[in-house]
């Protein structure tokens, strides 16, 4: 773990908290598999003992679910100790036809709410209100424009839009700083070439096992701009010693091509001696750009696990023969 140049132009309070692991709470939200709220509950007094204090959350997580976990498992600790981020660009609404299950969007919750994409200032306004009544809290740290490629390109909208609109937060003292979050590297880089973010979040493409191509990362070190690094597990792939057959990789089975790759990562780990989890938990660290890396957790076990973790040493001869063996495509 280093500090980057770019952190010390962010406020203290967000500073200090990027320095340790950051806790991605969507399977607050019931992502993939049910987690119980005394999981919930638990996973947050165990990061909290373990010193973490950055906690990242969405409307989109369980259609409220994970706002309203993270606020209560988060209830009655000082907000000067603790850095919250949630997310603009999906307003819930009550669906008009239930089926019974969001499943179909990746959360075992009931629908009785669904998503509407909104990138225009009013939409801003309106998803932090709801997100703040979720949190019960009366402020969060960080908003980001979540995912602003899905389903189709809302670029335009965002930019004209809930820029200026978090611009105008920022500089009322109602927000410490704003960014983006996404997988598209190319989305983010346009955010970057033409606003002026103080952050993005990356998931999964700028990993062990992947590094974007996209000119982004470069881009933010010229222009100042801190990455939270997301997804460096890459749905699981890099998660274990040795990546098994069934692994996923984006949210699927992972590709043969990937599940080598993953494999060939492990072998070179174990000849140095390296977890390969660690190893994919300090990579994105070595970017002077990086500020803070996340990873998701759902229980006390994971959040121990993960923390343990990324405080490992990871040896300079294993980052050499990655490099040696053409298994690191690309590392400023």
């Amino acid at each position: 773990m280093t500090t980057s140049p770019i952190a010390s132009r962010l406020p203290p309070k967000l500073r200090r908290a990027f320095e340790g692991l950051g806790v991605g709470a969507a399977q607050f939200g019931n992502m993939g598999k049910v987690t119980s709220a005394e999981d919930c509950l638990a996973a947050v007094d165990c990061a909290w003992e373990l010193g973490l204090r950055f906690y990242d959350t969405a409307p989109h997580y369980g259609l409220g679910l994970s706002e309203r976990r993270l606020g209560q498992a988060l209830k009655g600790r000082s907000p000067d100790d603790v850095v919250i981020s949630t997310k603009v660009g999906r307003l819930l609404e009550p669906n008009p036809a239930p089926r019974g299950s969001d499943e179909a969007n990746g959360f075992l919750v009931a629908d009785e709410l669904i998503r509407r994409r909104d990138y225009t200032a009013e939409g801003v306004r309106q998803s932090l209100e709801a997100s703040l009544a979720r949190l019960d809290m009366a402020s969060v740290d960080v908003l980001w424009i979540h995912d602003p490629e899905e389903p189709t390109d809302r670029f335009e909208e965002a930019l004209e839009g809930a820029v200026p609109e978090l611009e105008r937060l920022r500089e009322q003292g109602k927000i410490a700083a704003w960014g983006v979050g996404s997988k598209d590297a190319g989305m983010l880089k346009r955010f970057v070439d033409q606003a002026r973010p103080d952050l993005i979040m990356l998931a999964g493409r700028y990993t062990l096992l992947e590094q974007e191509q996209a000119g982004l990362m470069d881009a933010c070190l010229e222009r100042q701009v801190g990455v939270v690094a997301v997804g460096v597990f890459n749905s699981g792939l890099l998660a274990r010693d040795e990546p098994p057959a069934d692994a996923w990789y984006e949210y699927g089975p992972a590709p043969e091509a990937m599940l080598q790759r993953a494999r060939d990562l492990a072998a070179v780990a174990r000849a140095h001696g390296v977890s390969l989890p660690a190893a994919a938990l300090a990579f994105p660290w070595r970017h002077p750009a990086v500020v803070n890396v996340m990873a998701g957790m759902r229980s006390p076990e994971q959040v121990t696990r993960n923390h343990s973790l990324s405080v490992r040493s990871i040896p300079e001869a294993f980052w050499s023969e990655l490099r040696e063996r053409d298994l690191l495509m690309k590392e400023r």
